[in-house]
C-alpha cells in the first residue's frame, strides 16, 4: 500500500512523478474506455459525442491532479461512456429521439438558391458556404451543385448536379 501511495500520492499535494504516474494510467483508462464506448465516438463528433469528449476530459483532469478522489473519477467516466452507448442505442432505435438527439441537416442551398433563413439558423456567411466548396469539391462553382446540407457533425456537404 506504501508504495502505491508514493507513486500515486494523495490528495493535491502530488509531486511531478505522482502527478505523471497519474496522468500515464489515466492515458491508459481513457484509452480503454473511448474503445468500450465505440469508435462512433471519435468518429461522428456530433454535439453529444463531443460533450461527453469534453466531460470525460474535465473529470479525467481532476484525477490526474488530485482536485477529486481518482478512482471516483474513473468510474465518473465510465457512467458517461456507459450513458453515451445507451442514449446511441435509443437514438439508433427511436427516429424521434434520434433526431432529438443528433438533430438533422438543415438545407442551406437548393438548386441554384441559397437558403439564407437556413444560413443564418446555422450562423454561416456565403463566404463559409464558398470556403467549404473549395475545399470538399475543389471547385469554385455553385453552378455545379444541386443541394448543399449542414450535416449533425458541423460539416457542410455537397450534392453535385449529374451531368
Amino acid at each position: 500500500m506504501n508504495t502505491i501511495y508514493w507513486v500515486f500520492g494523495k490528495g493535491e499535494e502530488l509531486g511531478i512523478g505522482q502527478m505523471s504516474a497519474r496522468a500515464f494510467v489515466t492515458f491508459l483508462i481513457c484509452l480503454l474506455l473511448i474503445r468500450l464506448g465505440g469508435i462512433r465516438i471519435i468518429n461522428k463528433r456530433s454535439a453529444f459525442d463531443t460533450i461527453i469528449i469534453i466531460a470525460m476530459g474535465s473529470v479525467l483532469a481532476r484525477g490526474i491532479v488530485g482536485a477529486s478522489p481518482y478512482w471516483a473519477t474513473v468510474a465518473a467516466s465510465a457512467v458517461m461512456i456507459l450513458v453515451n452507448r445507451i442514449v446511441a442505442w435509443w437514438a439508433q432505435a427511436s427516429g424521434k429521439f434520434g433526431q432529438l438527439v443528433a438533430g438533422k441537416p438543415l438545407l442551406l442551398y437548393d438548386n441554384g438558391t441559397v437558403l439564407w433563413n437556413n444560413m443564418r439558423r446555422a450562423a454561416l456567411s456565403r463566404t463559409d458556404l464558398l470556403e467549404s466548396l473549395r475545399l470538399e469539391t475543389k471547385s469554385e462553382d455553385l453552378s455545379r451543385v444541386q443541394r448543399v446540407y449542414i450535416e449533425t457533425n458541423g460539416r457542410i456537404s455537397f450534392i453535385l448536379k449529374i451531368e
